[in-house]
């Protein structure tokens, strides 16, 4: 896993999600000075806030296609240069409907990151690994956001939120010479090749996107990956404000406080994979869908429980306690979305399939900040929305466990079907 020629794609893969991560948040911690500047509402704003989702969202899925019939190289190269030039673009910005534009464009750019990379390490680890290096090339994101608050602060404040906006994208653009010029799509033949040819080679047959898309394991495990980003978006949009309105804490504070759960979460990410590969060596009689449901079921619904508890605890220190582990145990199961379309897909279109995952699943970074709003005005408090969120995840859990099944297909030469995975 760690040898010469494959720890500089998981290193490179990693801090794509960091530079991912610090380019998303930034605009959240630059957000007073740019809501200043430009002379912007606070409703504006948080259209602002919700478009880049739009965008996001619908690329998820392209950047997947685009990964699976152009390469994970190029697409994540071309996501990199598209979504740096708009982090700086930013910059130049001069009212609402330009930044809005830009903001829209920016998620569009950073649509493929997760596809790409899935593909990417669908392309250069064998099975056994794969969750393993799903979850320590994606921790690079919660880091990201949690040194995105330092870093663009301590800029803002120092020189200007424009310059933090033109620096972020230089480091998007550094990186992605040096992702051209050294990483090729495929790795050289290997000890590991036989392993890899033989995954290949027990998907002979053509099978179409289309019939992935209708297949119920695919379907719900978006479902929960849905009700992981609900819990993850409410933890990026809301969270902050509640710990100011409702808790009463300085902003100053706050943005102190908000950095425990994204470590927090950054543990858990990098440990997931390596968990669930654990048990999968550990359980292997069973199978290795059995390995990842045993570890997305039980943490996605710890997660769920914890953030539910948080809505009804009366002190600050019990509230933030209980979101902290809510995230890290939402985090443990980060990987595990991506590990299940390895495991039931073929690896033609692993990216394809996983990106159509992801966009059904970042819907709700769409849905869940605006009915968080609604649920706090209406009700005058977030507990409702604590709820809701971890309501979700329980029944994501339970879909989990009746619906996530290896997939059947009929094979075209013999009367006979084929499962996947073995």
């Amino acid at each position: 896993m760690f040898s010469k020629d494959r720890f500089p794609i998981i290193l490179l893969l990693f801090s794509a999600g960091v530079i991912n991560y610090l380019d998303r948040s930034a605009l959240s911690i630059a957000a007073p000075f740019i809501q200043q500047d430009l002379t912007l509402s606070a409703t504006q704003m948080g259209l602002i806030f919700s478009s880049f989702s739009v965008g996001y969202a619908v690329f998820n899925f392209l950047g997947g296609v685009a990964s699976d019939r152009y390469g994970a190289k190029l697409t994540l190269c071309t996501a990199m240069i598209v979504w740096s030039l708009f982090s700086g673009a930013v910059a130049l910005a001069f009212g609402f409907v330009s930044l809005l534009i830009i903001r829209v464009l920016f998620g569009m750019g950073e649509g493929p990151l997760s596809a790409a990379i899935s593909k990417m390490v669908n392309n250069w680890f064998p099975p056994s690994q794969r969750a393993t290096v799903i979850g320590l090339t994606n921790s690079g994101t919660p880091l990201g956001g949690a040194i995105s608050g330092p870093i663009v602060g301590m800029i803002a404040v120092a020189f200007s939120w424009k310059v933090s906006f033109v620096l972020i994208m230089i480091i998007g653009l550094v990186w992605t010479v040096i992702w051209f010029k050294f990483v090729k799509e495929r790795p050289a033949p290997t000890e590991d090749a036989p392993a890899m040819k033989a995954e290949i080679q027990s998907h002979e047959q053509h099978i179409p996107m289309t019939f992935y898309l209708k297949q119920k394991t695919v379907l719900f495990t978006a479902f929960a990956f849905f009700a992981y980003n609900y819990i993850l978006f409410f933890f990026l949009t809301w969270f902050p404000s509640y710990l100011v309105k409702e808790r009463g804490l300085s902003v100053e504070f706050m943005s102190v406080v908000t950095v425990i759960p994204w470590i927090l979460g950054f543990i858990g990410l990098a440990a997931g994979g390596m968990i669930s590969d654990y048990v999968f060596k550990k359980t292997a009689g069973k199978g290795v869908l059995f390995s990842r449901k045993v570890i997305l079921v039980t943490c996605l619904f710890a997660s769920a429980v914890l953030i539910g508890l948080a809505g009804l605890v009366t002190t600050t220190v019990s509230a933030v306690i209980l979101v902290a582990l809510s995230v890290f145990f939402l985090y443990i199961t980060g990987s595990i979305y991506w590990a299940v379309i390895h495991d039931v897909v073929d690896q033609r279109n692993v990216g394809s399939v996983g990106g159509f995952m992801h966009f059904l699943a970042n819907t709700a970074g769409i849905i869940g900040p605006a009915l968080t709003g609604f649920i706090a005005d209406k009700s005058g408090s977030f507990s409702g929305a604590f709820l809701l969120a971890g309501g979700l995840a329980v029944l994501a859990s339970a879909a989990v466990i009746r619906f996530v099944r290896p997939i059947i297909i009929q094979t075209a030469s013999e009367d006979k079907k084929d499962t996947i995975p073995y």
